[in-house]
């Protein structure tokens, strides 16, 4: 049957990355983001939009409606508990089933599905065994990048590296969120597959709308203290260890109007409550408790007050397929010093919107975190660039464009295909 491409239906599966949760929780960041902005936005294109991910407590509504045609649709599939991205594997094929039951159960069948992560990926590529599916994949990390820069790879590396080079080679189109990620996925994961890159965006309305004067009046922050932000998830791979050395060295490390802020939420007895031990064990260590600000997960609506309120955001990840941090920060009118690696490379641009360094380098950093501390009328022009730079490049309902673009082509390429095979 032939698809209407005037109110087209699209499934954004995304299994450990909820849209619907609260951005800063254990394994809840930049995908969460995604899918959730991705979904709105195409809704406001007039797509119906579900977005299906997993079940992880038994309290969670199976749907949560978030705009008139965009849904979050939570599959049962393994504990209705939280289970690390590693380990959530052999759950797959009982989300795929479930998939299918719902599809079965509402009658409202997916021509089209854009996957996000190498486990969903391994869905898309199930379902397509069920049914004639068009997919479309935003891998978010690269196995094949994760990896160099982790000391110990997880057992599951193996599978991971097979599913995402067949991933590739088999999907109608992948979606790299930078220049630098396409290179990676064809210089490390295979040369056949279609690539285009379309970024990730931000809400240019949301961020960039409150002085640094009020938004540090609404935190009771000192009108000139020297603020150094950093917001995420407490995981290791994000390199939080290197923002706090680097402020430890900083030349205005005596400076009492020095603020170091990191912010993210974090559970206790998980992985991110133990890394925000250490990392408070470390400020600890550096002397650095009297300049330190742990205000734990930062809400939305209060977000936008701590990147306006910083004088700079620190994005300090041992590798970033993208990073939205850095374009919130910089649609905050707030300049970025991140990690010269994937795609930070290419949302900031050095000396213009902001400073990179190389990954795990504190004093590189620290050098960075001085240069635009100690120059306030350097630091503000870098910020108004950066503004600017989000804006004609980065805002969610461009990005949605450019993706609505690509499915509709897509769907019609579908179509025609049907055509011919039942000789219309």
């Amino acid at each position: 049957m032939v698809s209407s491409l005037h109110h087209p239906s699209i499934a954004l599966i995304s299994v450990h990355g909820d849209p619907s949760v609260d951005i800063g929780r254990e394994e809840a960041g930049g995908q969460n983001v995604y899918v959730r902005q991705v979904g709105e936005a195409l809704a406001r294109l007039e797509w119906d939009v579900s977005m299906f991910t997993r079940q992880t407590h038994a309290d969670q509504p199976q749907v949560v409606e978030h705009l008139p045609n965009c849904r979050t649709i939570r599959l049962t599939a393994g504990p209705e508990d939280f289970v690390p991205r590693d380990d959530i594997f052999d759950y797959l094929p009982v989300f795929v089933q479930e998939f299918l039951h719902y599809q079965r159960s509402t009658g409202h069948v997916f021509p089209l599905i854009h996957t996000n992560y190498w486990l969903s990926s391994w869905v898309g590529m199930q379902l397509k065994q069920h049914q004639a599916v068009q997919q479309v994949h935003t891998y978010h990390s690269v196995g094949a990048v994760k990896y160099q820069s982790m000391d110990a790879i997880p057992a599951i590396a193996t599978t991971r590296l097979e599913v995402e080079r067949r991933c590739l080679e088999t999907a109608e189109r992948v979606v790299a969120t930078s220049p630098q990620e396409r290179d990676h996925l064809r210089s490390l994961v295979s040369s056949y597959g279609r690539v285009d890159v379309i970024p990730c965006g931000t809400d240019i309305e949301r961020f960039g709308h409150v002085s640094m004067a009020a938004a540090r009046q609404a935190l009771g922050l000192a009108a000139d203290a020297k603020v150094v932000f950093y917001v995420g998830r407490f995981d290791p791979r994000k390199g939080i260890e290197t923002v706090v050395r680097a402020v430890g060295q900083s030349h205005l490390r005596q400076d009492e109007r020095l603020r170091l802020i990191i912010g993210g939420g974090s559970r206790p007895g998980h992985s991110d409550g133990r890394e925000r031990d250490r990392i408070e064990g470390l400020v600890a260590d550096l002397g650095l408790q009297d300049q330190t600000w742990f205000p734990g997960r930062i809400s939305d609506e209060d977000l936008p007050l701590y990147y306006a309120a910083a004088d700079v955001c620190v994005v300090p990840s041992h590798y970033e397929p993208f990073g939205l941090v850095t374009i919130e920060a910089m649609a905050s009118s707030t300049p970025v010093v991140a990690s010269d690696v994937g795609g930070l490379q290419y949302t900031v641009v050095p000396g213009e919107t902001g400073l990179l360094a190389p990954v795990r380098d504190a004093e590189a950093f620290a050098q960075a975190i001085d240069q635009i501390l100690s120059q306030p009328d350097w630091r503000d022009q870098l910020g108004r660039a950066a503004r600017d730079r989000v804006v004609d490049y980065f805002s969610w309902d461009g990005v949605a464009i450019q993706l609505d673009r690509l499915y509709r082509k897509l769907l019609l390429g579908a179509d025609a295909r049907y055509l011919n095979q039942v000789g219309a």
